[in-house]
């Protein structure tokens, strides 16, 4: 049994919201064939506790703290924000989007244990993981 303090997982990230990646523009896109990093402004640690999903480090104003109600959906594909062709040929390259009620955060994209130069992401086992906690 997890203690509340014991996270059930985690893992480092690279992130952007729908509003952000929405606004970047076409050199932004074109740098990004050599770094995503470009696009997603936001890192720090994905870490999910029994009650809560955290992503540290996501604003100047600290952390940015989910529950289970305020994440509607996990999945990974790709967008008209984030295509194949940013995200690499290959499903692997596919974001995290996590559909939320928080208002400040909306629909946030997150590459999660990016290796660049596979264009590889833990994403797809991330979306199980937060779909399997969110249902309870």
């Amino acid at each position: 049994m997890n203690d509340i303090g014991t996270p059930l997982a985690e893992a480092d990230y690279i992130g952007a919201t729908a509003h952000e990646l929405g606004e970047k523009r076409a050199a932004a896109k074109i740098a990004a064939g050599i770094s995503q990093r470009t696009l997603f402004p936001r890192r720090g640690r994905i870490v999910l506790h029994p009650d809560r999903l955290v992503l540290t480090g996501w604003s100047h104003n600290g952390d940015l703290t989910l529950t289970r109600a305020d994440v509607t959906a996990a999945e990974t594909r790709f967008t008209h924000l984030y295509g194949r062709f940013l995200g690499g040929l290959l499903n692997a390259g596919r974001p995290l989007i996590l559909s939320t009620a928080d208002v400040s955060a909306g629909e946030v994209y997150l590459l999660i244990n990016h290796r660049g130069f596979l264009e590889t992401t833990d994403d797809r086992a991330w979306a199980q993981r937060i779909e399997h906690w969110r249902r309870g």
